[in-house]
């Protein structure tokens, strides 16, 4: 029986044996505890038909408990000199396949063609690089993969953002964009010490379950977020000054946008988070 990877001590081992070091500019933090592991892997709900899909797997810490509960496990490393590590590490689980690829370069819906059976229920379960938590979880989104959805490890404050409620000091246009592909919670808080080396700040992680339909109908998506993103562009600002300000001609167009608030029933004084 082999030795959890999850562990100070083996994870220790296995980086003197590669002599491996952490890389800050890829975000690199390691899980050192077991029991966080498996929690963590619960709240995806895996049966042994699931997938499971992992980013970032470092030296297979997560990977190795999904691998016991999942029938496959597909994980996208960027970082070459992990390769002949978790080869190494995960030698154990034939039912694991790491891809050398950045994850936002990645055809995600063609590996998943070729990885998963049509029928299977895919969960994407990582514990996120910091750096780049955001446009990794918006790219697995906007490209409506056949997942039902995702559990993953991010900085809390990010996690707060994704799962605010409106009229929140948290709540902004990563909160609508999120919410609007899934329902979002916050399902446990992770402290800084269980990691190697620790990070500054302590970490969240959160569950996105992926809505049938969209809370709200949209005719044209882009504007849609467009939109969004420019009701929050600053935040003292009211949500008429941002929108003239940041939409194409917002400024010629003031009458309009002022038209369309009050048609919707929002004053025009009002801020974006409101």
């Amino acid at each position: 029986m082999h030795k959890d990877i999850a562990t100070p001590v083996r994870t220790k081992e296995i980086l003197d044996k590669y002599g491996f070091s952490f890389k800050k500019s890829l975000g690199q933090n390691f899980l050192i505890d077991t029991n966080i592991l498996n929690r963590i892997v619960d709240h995806a709900e895996l049966t042994d038909h699931s997938g499971a899909i992992e980013i970032g797997p470092g030296i297979g810490a997560l990977t190795e408990q999904l691998a016991k509960r999942a029938e496959k496990v597909v994980a996208f490393e960027i970082d070459q000199r992990l390769l002949p590590i978790l080869e190494d590490t995960l030698s154990p689980y034939p039912n694991v396949k790491v891809i050398h690829s950045d994850v936002l370069k990645a055809d995600v819906q063609a590996v998943m063609k070729q990885e998963f059976n049509e029928q299977e229920d895919v969960m994407v379960v990582a514990n996120l690089p910091y750096y780049v938590t955001t446009p990794i979880l918006m790219k697995l989104l906007e490209e409506r993969l056949p997942i039902r959805g995702i559990v993953c490890m991010l900085q809390k404050e990010v996690g707060d953002r994704i799962s605010a409620k409106p009229g929140t000091k948290e709540y902004g246009s990563l909160s609508i964009a999120v919410q609007y592909y899934t329902k979002a919670e916050t399902v446990m808080i992770v402290p800084k010490t269980v990691f190697m080396p620790q990070p500054n700040v302590d970490s969240a992680v959160i569950r996105l379950t992926l809505h049938d339909e969209p809370p709200v109908k949209v005719k044209d998506e882009d504007f849609f977020f467009r939109v969004t993103r420019s009701s929050f562009a600053q935040r003292r600002k009211t949500i008429l000054n941002n929108l003239t300000s940041q939409l194409p001609d917002g400024k010629q167009k003031k009458e309009s946008i002022q038209a369309a608030l009050q048609q919707a029933g929002v004053e025009e004084s009002r801020r974006g988070e409101t």
